[in-house]
C-alpha cells in the first residue's frame, strides 16, 4: 500500500513537473507576450518575466518592443524637374500595440518595408532635385507622415525616417560641377572688381594728397628706390615722375610750333629787257 502511494506520488510529481515545463514561459524585458486561447485573443498582454499558459490550449507569441532599424532598398524615380535619381533611406520604428501588430497584419516588418518603398517613390516624384539634395529634413518629415499613417493601425509607430543617399547620373554630376565652377568664378570676378574699385578710390585719395604736397611725391620716389635696392639686384629701376614727362612734352610742342614769316618781295630790275629792246628799235627807226 505504501509502495503504491509512493508510486502515485512520484507519478503525480512527474506529471506536475511535465505540466510546469510545458506551461512555463519566460518573457524578456524588451518583449511582450500575446496569448491565444483556442484561437481567440486573450485581452491581457503578458509582461516581462515568468508566466504560465495552459498547454495544448494556449499559444504564446512574443513581440519585440525594441526600435527596429530597417534599411529601405534604393528606389529609382524621376523627380518633378525630370531628373532620374536613385534614393536610399532607412526607417526606425517600434511596436506600441503588440496585440494589434499580431492580429491586424500578417507580418508587420514586411508591411512597413513595402510601405516605406512605396512612400519613397512617391516622395521622389513629388520633389525636385534641389529639394532632395538640400531640404532633406523636410522630405524626411513628409516621408515619416506617409509611412506612419497606415502603420498606426498596425500597432506600429514610426520613430524617424532618414534619406541616406541620393545617386545622380554621371552627366548630371558633371553639369552640376560646371555650374558650381562657373558660380565660383563669377564670385571671384566680382570680388576682384570690388577690390579694384576700392584700390582706385584709395589711389585717388593718395594722388590728391600728393598734389597738395609736391614733396610727398619725392618722398614716395625715394621709398620706391629704397625698396628696390633692398633686394640686392644689380639693376636699379628708377621711376620717372609723370609731371616731368608732361613738362618735356609741352616744351617740345613749343619748339616745334610753326613761326609766322613775313612775305619777301623780290625787287625786279628797273629796266626790263623787253622795254629796252623796244626803245632801241624805236631809235633805229628814227635814224
Amino acid at each position: 500500500m505504501v509502495e503504491e502511494l509512493v508510486a502515485a506520488g512520484v507519478t503525480l510529481a512527474s506529471a506536475g513537473a511535465v505540466y510546469v515545463m510545458a506551461a512555463a514561459r519566460v518573457v524578456k524585458q524588451y518583449e511582450r507576450g500575446v496569448v491565444f486561447r483556442l484561437g481567440r485573443l486573450r485581452p491581457e498582454v503578458r509582461g516581462p518575466g515568468f508566466t504560465m499558459i495552459v498547454p495544448g490550449v494556449d499559444k504564446l507569441r512574443k513581440v519585440n518592443m525594441q526600435i527596429v532599424t530597417m534599411p529601405v532598398p534604393g528606389q529609382e524615380g524621376i523627380t518633378r524637374d525630370n531628373v532620374t535619381v536613385r534614393v536610399d533611406a532607412v526607417v526606425y520604428f517600434k511596436v506600441t500595440a503588440p496585440a494589434e501588430a499580431i492580429v491586424r497584419v500578417e507580418d508587420y516588418r514586411f508591411a512597413v518595408s513595402q510601405m516605406a518603398q512605396t512612400s519613397l517613390r512617391s516622395i521622389i516624384g513629388k520633389s525636385e532635385l534641389d529639394d532632395l539634395l538640400a531640404n532633406r529634413e523636410k522630405l524626411n518629415q513628409g516621408l515619416e507622415l506617409m509611412i506612419d499613417s497606415p502603420a498606426v493601425e498596425w500597432g506600429v509607430t514610426i520613430d524617424r525616417v532618414e534619406i541616406k543617399d541620393v545617386s545622380l547620373p554621371e552627366t548630371m554630376k558633371r553639369s552640376m560641377a560646371r555650374q558650381a565652377e562657373a558660380d565660383r568664378e563669377r564670385r571671384a570676378r566680382v570680388i576682384n572688381a570690388d577690390a579694384e574699385l576700392q584700390a582706385s578710390k584709395k589711389l585717388a585719395e593718395a594722388a590728391q594728397a600728393m598734389s597738395d604736397q609736391p614733396a610727398a611725391l619725392q618722398l614716395r620716389l625715394l621709398q620706391t628706390v629704397v625698396a628696390v635696392a633692398a633686394e640686392k639686384n644689380s639693376t636699379l629701376v628708377l621711376p620717372f615722375p609723370v609731371e616731368l614727362l608732361r613738362f618735356l612734352e609741352k616744351a617740345q610742342q613749343v619748339q616745334t610750333s610753326p613761326v609766322v614769316q613775313q612775305p619777301v618781295q623780290q625787287q625786279l630790275p628797273s629796266v626790263e629787257p623787253h622795254a629796252n629792246t623796244g626803245a632801241q628799235g624805236a631809235i633805229s627807226r628814227q635814224d
